[in-house]
């Protein structure tokens, strides 16, 4: 990948023929799905997290469009884990905070973020239990974390995480959840909590390296070319 390329670039060619669009949500939910796939404690075999993407039936796809799929899903999976590795940039360039995108009189963030974090919270759902394990894993083999203080433990990291996932990907929800007060605090707000996603994000992919430590290490047979 080129210094100014990013993980979902492998997918959008997929999503400009238009061949194979029905069968995935937007390439940015898939981006995001396949970044929380990665960024996994312990990351599940294809078979298991492919579907996930697919959201009508395959069965109008013959095995070469099948295969292609299976190609560039793998590669997206591979950008993100050498990006993870490199410690380069892997949230789309349409999803990072610029400024004067936020209007507080119709409070919103850029759709592809929603849809990117929509993507990530649903495959986290997904694996929820892996992230148990790990814990269990960790926790039981005594791994500590370099920080002990009580706001930096694993879970409380996990759930700002989670948190500002939740509140950026739909934010008509968050406000309507919220008082009046809550709600225009959170409007004012908007800017600085999509400037805090990228921090986040490596954050949340910091806590999954901290537990995998209690794992087998599958980093290596996704990294490389099959």
């Amino acid at each position: 990948m080129s210094e100014t390329a990013r993980p979902i670039d492998i997918l959008l060619p997929v999503f400009e023929t238009g061949k194979l669009t029905h069968v995935l949500p937007s390439a940015y939910k898939a981006d995001g799905m396949i970044f929380a796939v990665a960024a996994s404690p312990e990351i599940p075999m294809p078979e298991q997290w492919m579907p996930w993407l697919i959201q009508s039936s395959s069965s109008a796809l013959v095995d070469k469009d099948v295969d292609a799929l299976a190609d560039v899903l793998m590669n997206n999976l591979r950008a993100h884990l050498q990006c993870m590795t490199d410690e380069k940039p892997l949230v789309p360039l349409a999803c990072e905070f610029a400024k004067g995108e936020v209007d507080e009189s119709t409070p919103d963030i850029a759709p592809e973020l929603a849809q990117w974090l929509e993507g990530l919270l649903y495959v986290h759902q997904q694996l929820e239990g892996v992230w148990q394990q790990a814990w269990e894993k960790f926790s039981a083999k005594g791994v500590q974390g370099a920080d002990a203080k009580d706001a930096n433990t694993p879970e409380k990291r996990l759930s700002r995480c989670l948190k500002l996932f939740t509140t950026l990907a739909n934010v008509e929800l968050a406000l309507k959840y919220r008082n009046s007060s809550q709600a225009q605090q959170l409007k004012e707000n908007l800017p600085l909590l999509w400037k805090q996603v990228p921090v986040m994000i490596q954050d949340y992919i910091a806590l999954a390296g901290e537990l995998s430590a209690a794992l087998p290490n599958q980093f290596e047979t996704f990294t490389k070319s099959s």
